[in-house]
């Protein structure tokens, strides 16, 4: 292998936690502020709302505002957003190993990469609130080819700058459906990332599972080499 390419929600960070710690802050916030709705029903409505429009959906707070009350309460959405904002920012880290890890591998000479369904600013913001941005020679996120995987235009588009061949490359994602099955389909190797998977298998098998980040070691043969 020459390079490693990573998806990133839920492979490189736990953003799913992020995700529910900050709705529930920001839940709270909007009810403090007015929202008269209990608590458990708005946080299960919004998410129902995510699962219609996409989990990165700008404006998924005035949609709710507009189901739940019949208008956006400019009053109410700006605490919501605030307090999810704030909390955003306290969550939003790497799983374990992923920067010990990241050191690693471009020491060992790989090339690294991102191939996330993530708009662009966002999935950039993410890596430069983790401190982990120059790890990577290339971010190709959603705005690069308007294509989500398993696509295979967003793993092209990888393979085009960094100017290798698919089977020179391991690739790394937590969802089978889009992330295996779609650098499969390009004949990359591809490794499971269990610790952060959040929907079924059907079917679809990796090359390798990694129960932690740090298992690339391993995968890749890198640990004997250090050794010697």
């Amino acid at each position: 292998m020459k390079a490693v390419l990573f998806d990133l929600d839920n492979t490189l960070i736990d953003f799913m936690r992020m995700k529910k710690i900050s709705c529930e802050a920001a839940i709270s916030a909007m009810i403090d502020a007015g929202l008269r709705m209990d608590k458990d029903r708005a946080y299960k409505e919004l998410f129902a709302l995510y699962g219609v429009h996409g989990i990165e959906h700008g404006e998924i707070f005035q949609k709710f505002l507009e189901k739940a009350v019949g208008k956006v309460d400019y009053r109410i959405l700006s605490k919501g957003v605030a307090a999810y904002r704030k909390m955003q920012a306290g969550y939003l880290e790497p799983y374990p190993h992923v920067r010990s890890t990241l050191i690693f591998l471009r020491e060992a000479g790989l090339r690294l990469g991102i191939v996330s369904d993530a708009p662009r600013i966002k999935a950039w913001m993410r890596l430069a609130e983790m401190g982990i941005t120059d790890f990577f020679d290339v971010v190709v996120a959603f705005d690069d080819t308007g294509k989500k995987k398993p696509s295979t235009l967003p793993f092209r588009a990888a393979l085009r700058e960094l100017g290798l061949l698919a089977s020179e490359i391991l690739f790394v994602g937590d969802n089978p459906s889009r992330d295996i099955a779609g650098a499969k389909r390009l004949g990359m190797k591809t490794a499971l990332a269990k610790y952060g998977q959040m929907f079924p298998s059907k079917g679809i098998k990796a090359d390798y599972v990694l129960r932690d980040f740090e298992d690339l070691k391993n995968v890749l043969g890198l640990t004997k080499i250090r050794q010697r």
